[in-house]
C-alpha cells in the first residue's frame, strides 16, 4: 500500500488531478486515440463494436393461419360440401375450434353457415350426408390441434 501511494505522489501533478490522461498506461491511451479517430472518420458506421446489431429473430415462428384464412375461403351456407367437413358424421355436431384449428372469426362464420344451411334444409341436422362421408379430411377429430389437458 505504501509503494502505491508513493508512486501516485511521485507521478501526481496539478494537471493529473484536474483530469488529464497522463496517468493511464501508454498503450491504453493510444488505443483510445485510435478509436476516437475511427469513430470520427466514419459517422455512418456503428459507434461501438460491442453494441448489438439489428437482425431478424432466427427463432421466431411464422404466424399460423387457419386453413380457411390461408386459402382465403369464406364459408357460405350454399357450399354444403365444405361445411360438412366441420360436422361430425355420427351426431351432426359441429366440431369446436380446438379440433378444427380455425381462427375465432372463421369458426363463427362456419357455425353460422352450418346452422343457416340446416334451417334452409341443405344439410341434415343429426348426421352427415352420405354423399360426403368419403371426402378428404381437413383435420383429424381424434387428434385435436389444441388438445384438452385431461
Amino acid at each position: 500500500m505504501l509503494k502505491i501511494t508513493q508512486l501516485i505522489a511521485r507521478n501526481a501533478t496539478v494537471a493529473n488531478l484536474a483530469g488529464s490522461r497522463s496517468l493511464q498506461p501508454r498503450l491504453y491511451s493510444n488505443a483510445v486515440a485510435v478509436n476516437e479517430e475511427a469513430t470520427t472518420t466514419t459517422p455512418n458506421a456503428a459507434t461501438n463494436a460491442d453494441e448489438p446489431i439489428e437482425m431478424a429473430n432466427p427463432f421466431e415462428k411464422e404466424p399460423q393461419q387457419c386453413i380457411l384464412c390461408k386459402h382465403n375461403i369464406t364459408p357460405n351456407f350454399k357450399n354444403v360440401k365444405l361445411l360438412s367437413q366441420f360436422q361430425s358424421p355420427y351426431t351432426g355436431r359441429i366440431y369446436g375450434r380446438h379440433i378444427t384449428g380455425l381462427c375465432k372469426q372463421k369458426q363463427q362464420d362456419v357455425e353460422q353457415a352450418i346452422s343457416r344451411a340446416q334451417h334452409s334444409l341443405l344439410m341434415p341436422g343429426y348426421h352427415k350426408d352420405v354423399d360426403f362421408l368419403h371426402d378428404p379430411k381437413l383435420f383429424d377429430p381424434e387428434k385435436p390441434v389444441r388438445p384438452h389437458k385431461y
